[in-house]
């Protein structure tokens, strides 16, 4: 039994046995299948990860280890005719912070407030803004950077940023403009081309760190703009603005003009206003100051109006320069007013009535003429519409309709009254006159680049062709009458030494406010002429608004137009084409005890009664160098003590030497033509900031070689 019960029992735990060896293989197919199963749910898990909501986890990875920041593009730099740069774009650095790594905000914005100088709660309120990103200060000086890193505030970081500088401060103010913080254009060519030199936005990607410390990252984007290069001449702009300077000085003219233009192609060498402003500090100047006088300005021209006048009448063939006109003592009675002179005149011909500006004469000369074919004149010559100038905020300014002209609008309109024009939409009347009848499109623009290529023009800057407005003799004509003016009539300090030149002055009263009539003190002085005659190179503008004492455009403006052109001539290279008189060679210095600040005036020869006597010159030619062979040496007195040192100009050329003597802060006086021969004071001598400087020009003899002796044998 017992043996029964113990093989029963041995039988049992072999089936035991065989029961456990089953059950593990179970179990490694089981835990096999386990691993399997969560395999798949792995696999599974990170493909919804990876292809469902990759986009998702990657923006929120993204916010939290990484921030785009846009910054300013960087423009392309402006530069002169002669790619002399007057703006450009250079890095700064700004001062940004993320407030949630910023550990105490109050201690921080008291510590920036005192580096930055912005005031303490503005600072406070964006250190505990719940952003991670705020901007503390925008394109910081380098001492201000460096005081801000010095104080080692943890949340506050740095980022590069492009701001604009004009190296030149306010020369040229008016033509390029300015730009804002975020370096969009808002005035001048900064604004007008403001999609061409702006180029795209730049964005930089910024990255944290694990422990969400900031550091720079990668350019995402970068283009600049395209590069301007403007018709403005630097030299000539500054001799403009440095003579208007000093008229405004002198007469005390509330405001005042100066352009410069070649009437061969309607580029602007030089456009000036006053007041100017430094557009490196544009928001701290008026809106006066900013404003460009030039394409904007409305004003009657007064007198020099009476070039339209006589345009439109020789170029209908119902005048003639010797014709004669009864001006009646000074008074013309017209629709029952009764309209007088500036002077009582008599008999007069037509090249007298523009030479004495004669408004009785202009009046009898329109009315002959008829409002019509007047009206046709003024338009066709550009008033009352744009000229096309690429500047922003040009006026049309005021042409009333033909069908609006009253009774006495002929003679009012004929000696520049009852109509408004701006200065750009008179000098390129002027310039047409100048140039045979041709209406150039005046620009400042010459070209647009971008690495070195010349873009296509486009908009604002495609070329218009130039319209004529009267026949080729009728300009002949009127640049003849023109140069009468100077020569016999209101303008004789606009003469130049050495150049034929032509012009016409203008006093016009403006609107009295209170009254709304003309008033008897306000009055706006101009000129505006050309030079030389036969070949104009410059056509120069110059308007003075209210100048206080001496008014009249022949007393205050005329002066300017001479002085600029005396100096932008010879630096244009231009011939002289009259012989210059030998005294005129003789330079006298300021007065000693004259401060060198005082403002430029007309040169005034030395007494010529304490002058030895010099041989005349010769008349024969048109030429300066027939002139040359006979001047007399230079004699100066020379006021030592001074700091600039006098360089050798031998064997220069105009330009150079007028260049050079303008970047020292002399005043050079050039005879001749060619390179330089001689010069005084001499080289080497130091003389003060605004000294005249003599450089006679010619030709050097030609070598003549000598024929080689033949030897005997």
């Amino acid at each position: 039994m017992s043996r029964n019960r113990a093989h029963v029992v041995k039988a049992d735990r072999k089936r035991v046995m065989d029961r456990h060896e089953f059950t593990a293989s179970e179990r490694l197919l089981l835990v096999a299948s386990l691993i399997l199963v969560c395999f798949v749910a792995v696999l599974f898990r990170l493909g919804y990860l990876q292809l469902v909501r990759h986009r998702e986890y990657l923006l929120s990875a993204a916010r939290q280890q990484q921030r785009t920041i846009e910054i300013t593009p960087k423009r392309g730099s402006v530069y002169d005719r002669n790619m002399d740069p007057l703006a450009m774009s250079i890095p700064v650095d700004s001062v940004f912070a993320d407030p949630i790594d910023v550990g105490d905000p109050q201690l921080a914005a008291q510590l920036l407030s005192r580096v930055l100088g912005i005031p303490v709660d503005v600072l406070e309120a964006k250190l505990s803004s719940a952003q991670n990103f705020v901007w503390i200060a925008r394109k910081v000086p380098p001492d201000k950077k460096e005081a801000v890193e010095a104080l080692n505030l943890k949340g506050i970081y740095f980022q590069k940023e492009n701001q604009r500088i004009y190296p030149k401060r306010d020369l040229a103010a008016h033509v390029l403009g300015f730009v804002d913080l975020d370096e969009k254009g808002l005035g001048g060519i900064e604004y007008e081309l403001d999609n061409q030199i702006r180029g795209k936005s730049e964005k930089f990607v910024m990255l944290a760190d694990a422990r969400q410390r900031w550091f720079d990252g990668v350019e995402a984007q970068r283009e600049r703009g395209a590069d301007v290069v403007l018709t403005i001449d630097e030299q000539i702009q500054y001799i403009a603005e440095r003579e208007l300077a000093a008229v405004i000085a002198k007469t005390h003219a509330q405001a005042g003009t100066v352009v410069v233009m070649n009437p061969n192609t309607g580029e602007i060498l030089a456009l000036a206003n006053w007041p100017k402003f430094n557009p490196n500090a544009a928001n701290e100047a008026s809106a006066e100051a900013r404003m460009d006088r030039a394409v904007s300005a409305l004003y009657e021209p007064g007198s020099t109006f009476k070039l339209i006048t006589l345009a439109a009448a020789f170029d209908q063939d119902i005048i003639r320069p010797e014709e004669v006109f009864d001006c009646e003592n000074g008074a013309v009675y017209l629709a029952g007013h009764r309209i007088r002179d500036h002077k009582p005149f008599g008999l007069l011909r037509v090249s007298d009535i523009l030479a004495q500006s004669s408004d009785v004469g202009a009046i009898k000369i329109a009315l002959r003429l008829g409002a019509p074919k007047f009206y046709d004149y003024i338009r066709a010559f550009g008033f009352g519409q744009l000229t096309g100038v690429d500047l922003p905020g040009e006026s049309r300014g005021l042409v009333r309709r033909l069908e609006n002209w009253s009774a006495i609008s002929i003679g009012s309109i004929s000696m520049g009254q009852e109509v408004g024009v701006t200065p750009i939409q008179l000098v390129t009347a002027v310039s047409a006159i100048a140039n045979g009848g041709l209406l150039y499109r005046p620009h400042v623009v010459a070209q647009l680049r971008r690495d070195n290529q010349v873009l296509p023009p486009e908009g604002p800057l495609t070329p218009v062709e130039a319209k004529r407005v009267i026949r080729p003799d009728t300009a002949a004509t009127l640049r003849r009458l023109m140069e009468g003016v100077i020569l016999n009539g209101t303008g004789p300090l606009a003469h130049l030494d050495g150049w034929t030149a032509a012009g016409k002055t203008g006093t016009a009263q403006k609107i009295d406010p209170t009254t709304g009539r003309y008033s008897r003190t306000q009055l706006i002085a101009s000129f505006t002429g050309f030079a030389p005659i036969n070949n104009p190179a410059v056509t120069i503008l110059v308007s003075l608004d209210s100048p206080v004492g001496e008014h009249e455009g022949g007393q205050v403006a005329a002066p300017v137009f001479k002085r600029i052109a005396e100096q932008a001539l010879p630096y244009l290279d231009v011939p002289r084409d009259v012989p210059i008189e030998p005294r005129l060679i003789q330079v006298a210095y300021k007065d000693r005890n004259a401060s060198h600040l005082a403002a430029l005036a007309d040169f005034t020869p030395t007494d010529f009664a304490a002058l030895p006597d010099l041989p005349p010159a010769k008349s024969s030619g048109t030429n300066a160098r027939s002139a040359n062979n006979h001047m007399p040496a230079v004699t100066v007195a020379v006021d030592e003590g001074g700091d600039i040192l006098i360089p050798d100009f031998a064997g220069k050329t105009m330009r150079e030497v007028t260049k050079r003597c303008l970047k020292l802060g002399l005043d050079p006086f050039l005879v001749g033509s060619g390179l330089a021969t001689s010069q005084a004071p001499a080289a080497g001598l130091k003389v003060r900031p605004g000294a005249k400087l003599t450089v006679q020009f010619g030709a050097p003899a030609p070598k003549i070689a000598r024929p080689k002796r033949k030897r005997r044998h």
